[in-house]
């Protein structure tokens, strides 16, 4: 998928997911990106960059934090499932590979405190949805479409 069609804001038929799903992301990729932050190792941060590469451009379904979602923890929960649009958590998926790509960038280039800085903007965002079940990424999305919608109807 190009960053054009994560980007789409056509409201036509759009595929919905459990909402939980990438709430629980948000959770382990906190765990992995403190756990680079606390060792250092790059491998982490390559992990999450793939992650974030695969998720913002293929799609919510190849998620392998999604895969474990819906294999370990799901069939355990009960209740009714509360559902959400793709796009949302598929664009702020982007906007943390952005700042994967960023850090990962600036590792490359010797300048670890800058790269350490990104990481921790990367950190807090998926902190915020983590413990708070606030996606920054998403509300980011709302706020273009809405933008968008406004300048369209205008026209």
């Amino acid at each position: 998928m190009s960053i054009t069609n994560v980007l789409s804001f056509k409201t036509s038929n759009p595929k919905l997911i459990d909402a939980r799903g990438p709430r629980f992301g948000a959770v382990i990729t906190t765990i992995v990106l403190t756990a680079f932050l606390a060792t250092g190792n790059l491998l982490l941060l390559h992990w999450q960059l793939l992650v974030f590469a695969l998720v913002a451009f293929i799609g919510l379904g190849v998620s392998p934090y999604g895969f474990i979602y819906s294999k370990s923890v799901k069939p355990r929960l009960k209740g009714e499932v509360p559902v959400e649009d793709t796009r949302p958590p598929q664009f702020a998926q982007l906007v943390g590979f952005l700042f994967a790509i960023t850090a990962t960038i600036l590792y490359d280039l010797g300048l670890e405190t800058a790269g350490v800085i990104v990481v921790g903007f990367a950190l807090a965002a998926a902190f915020l949805n983590a413990a708070f079940n606030y996606c920054l990424g998403c509300e980011v999305y709302l706020l273009i479409a809405r933008a968008k919608s406004a300048i369209s109807a205008r026209k």
